[in-house]
């Protein structure tokens, strides 16, 4: 294809995607073209990891760091150093033809830094990322993001609502970039904590998952090496949905499901980006961290022998390299066990994500705060036991 004078090789364009709307790679890529004026505005000069499909969307993504060896000379990319002492040159788009480039590699949504290649250290985005533990309703996730509105607002900052295109939501601020990683996440932590004293029945900003409850306050998104997925990305969903950037009046009766590649693609068309005044609203973090003097540190667990102590009765059931793996293990364990089964409740599972070598795989444990004492299981040998850290391993 040739993009904006450039020529940008598509292999297998019609490779399908999307099974069930029937989208191919071609109309992935066309669809990001369309609504490029928007996309480019949420990953523009950032540098980004490639979170790239290349089994499809039903086999989990593999993440890659570094740009590959041979790509276009057209492609620019930053230094990345890391904590544990190892770098990585990371592709930085800035045009169209870029944005095709990383979605041929495979890449379905795109999930940049929250800083620009010209400045690695500061970040010039604050995000927040809405999680709702299992059993509580999308009306609910839309009530506290307007309480987190009024926490942004209130301490000087403007906040860009949108869709995360999965089960949660996103509101974004743009911040001036004076201020190091560690201080944007406390800044992160206090408008999550700030939002739970607002609506304790509604919102959490626990950091320890099995002690949640009602929507989680992410704040850990703006630690330094996470990313999350930008405005107008496409997620890996079966309906091919997109995070999509809402005006704050279009929020209260929104819904996640309205919002896909066709009708993305469509709305842009007609109505543009509602996020189109973002790049003119940097604002500072100084009323949150003047807060975060005066609340102190947030309460912490209490340790036990060189950790935690947890504080919650968990068991762990599975791990393992896939998530249908995850969950194939549980309904095991939930034959074996139908007597405690029957007094869980949807936020008993905890089912994590967690991020591998260069993937994410999957660890299953169970809370068993509402069984009985006398009836709750003691630790078995795990249903699978996948160790993402050794190659030769198997899940089962």
């Amino acid at each position: 294809m040739e993009i904006e004078g450039r020529q940008v090789r598509i292999t297998n364009p019609d490779k399908l995607i999307f099974p069930r709307g029937g989208h191919t790679k071609q109309d992935l890529i066309n669809y990001y073209l369309a609504v490029a004026q928007g996309a480019l505005r949420g990953v523009a000069g950032r540098p980004m990891i490639l979170k790239r499909f290349v089994k499809g969307i039903d086999e989990e993504a593999f993440f890659q760091k570094r740009a590959p060896a041979k790509r276009p000379d057209w492609i620019e990319v930053a230094e990345l150093r890391y904590a544990r002492g190892t770098s990585a040159e990371e592709v930085v788009v800035r045009d169209a033809a870029a944005l095709a480039y990383v979605i041929n590699l495979g890449c379905i949504d795109l999930n940049p830094h929250p800083v620009r290649a010209e400045d690695l250290d500061r970040p010039d985005e604050l995000r927040i990322d809405l999680d709702p533990v299992p059993g509580v309703d999308w009306k609910q996730i839309v009530e506290v993001a307007l309480v987190a509105k009024g926490v942004l607002e209130d301490h000087g900052l403007t906040a860009w609502p949108k869709t995360s295109g999965s089960r949660g939501f996103h509101i974004y601020t743009r911040i001036e970039p004076r201020w190091s990683y560690r201080d944007v996440r406390l800044a992160a932590e206090i408008v999550a904590r700030e939002v739970e004293n607002r609506a304790p029945e509604l919102a959490t900003s626990r950091w320890w998952k099995e002690e949640r409850q009602g929507v989680f306050v992410d704040f850990n998104q703006n630690a330094k090496d996470r990313t999350v997925a930008s405005a107008y990305s496409v997620r890996p969903t079966p309906d091919a949905r997109v995070s999509t950037p809402l005006s704050w009046e279009e929020v209260p009766d929104c819904r996640p499901e309205q919002f896909t590649l066709t009708t993305v693609q469509q709305r842009f068309a007609q109505i543009g980006d509602p996020w189109a005044g973002i790049e003119s609203s940097p604002g500072g973090l100084e009323p949150l961290l003047e807060l975060a003097e005066r609340l102190g540190p947030a309460e912490k667990p209490p340790r036990g022998k060189g950790s935690r102590q947890v504080t919650m009765p968990l068991i762990e059931v599975a791990r393992t390299k896939t998530k249908p793996e995850a969950m194939e293990a549980l309904e095991r364990w939930k034959a074996k066990h139908p007597n405690v089964w029957r007094h869980l409740e949807p936020a008993d599972v905890l089912v994590d994500g967690m991020r591998g070598r260069s993937s994410v795989w999957y660890r299953i444990r169970i809370n068993l705060q509402h069984v009985p004492e006398g009836e709750r299981p003691e630790q078995e040998e795990l249903e699978a036991d996948y160790d993402p850290w050794d190659p030769g391993t198997h899940s089962a």
